[in-house]
């Protein structure tokens, strides 16, 4: 059974005492492929050394996130930039609009979501979209930009039915984490309305940890829970969600 983590902050602090002790654990639970998100210029390198470690195993994104998007906003873009011109990234990653932590930055978030849209675009990659406390936000900007060229993950997804249903018409997959396993997380509750070719799995590592590891780090060896939670709530094998969600996850990647 192949597990794809399509979201884990290996580089992360969080990580530093015992990375290699933590991928070696998620490798034998079977997850084989991890693909990282950055978050803004301060991260770069560590992504890079992460990579030379495991080069067979992790694939980088690039991108702002939406909480790093302040005043130097444009300078941090043209750090991405500069990134994609000297090499190949899997996704333009990850990026959106965040209304938890600051609303007073949502005209800059906007033009940092589409400008990094633009990119993804003339790069043919897709985007890994970041929503929090912003799916309307979200979709007015995914609206005027949706095309053929269009497509990604809606990673961390917490919204409604419909809400998913509007994701995936905008040639989205949607990136299911440790969220499915809250009781209070209710996508539990229509999941398995949503056709497991629309699904990816995830960690978002180390936050959103699963039960029963939930408000402690999270890692990626915990996707094999995540997993889980899945298949019982689609009633199939954990191997058919592995291998329908890794296959999903090579659709939008690419590799």
């Amino acid at each position: 059974m192949m597990l794809t983590d399509t979201h884990t902050h290996l580089y992360s602090e969080a990580f530093e005492e015992d990375r290699k002790a933590m991928m070696e654990r998620a490798m034998d639970a079977g997850v084989k492929r991890f693909f990282i998100p950055a978050i803004d210029s301060t991260y770069t390198k560590a992504m890079y050394t992460l990579e030379q470690q495991h080069p067979e195993k992790v694939f980088l994104m690039m991108g702002l996130h939406p909480t790093s998007v302040k005043e130097n906003v444009d300078n941090e873009l043209r750090h991405v930039e500069a990134q994609f011109q000297k090499r190949k990234f899997y996704a333009v990653g990850e990026i959106g609009i965040d209304l938890y932590w600051d609303t007073s930055t949502l005209e800059l978030q906007k033009k940092a979501f589409r400008h990094q849209i633009q990119l993804a675009k003339k790069y043919k990659l897709p985007i890994v979209i970041h929503c929090r406390e912003a799916f309307d936000e979200i979709f007015e900007v995914l609206e005027t930009e949706k095309g053929d060229d269009l497509f990604g993950i809606f990673h961390c997804f917490t919204g409604t039915l419909s809400q998913a249903k509007r994701a995936i018409s905008y040639n989205m997959k949607l990136g299911i984490g440790g969220v499915i396993t809250f009781k209070n997380g209710k996508v539990d509750t229509f999941l398995n309305q949503i056709d497991l070719k629309h699904i990816v799995l995830e960690t978002d590592a180390p936050y959103l940890a699963p039960v029963p590891y939930r408000g402690k780090r999270n890692e990626s060896s915990y996707l094999s829970l995540i997993c889980k939670k899945v298949a019982v709530l689609y009633g199939c094998s954990e191997a058919e969600v592995a291998a329908v969600t890794t296959a999903n996850s090579k659709e939008v990647f690419g590799i």
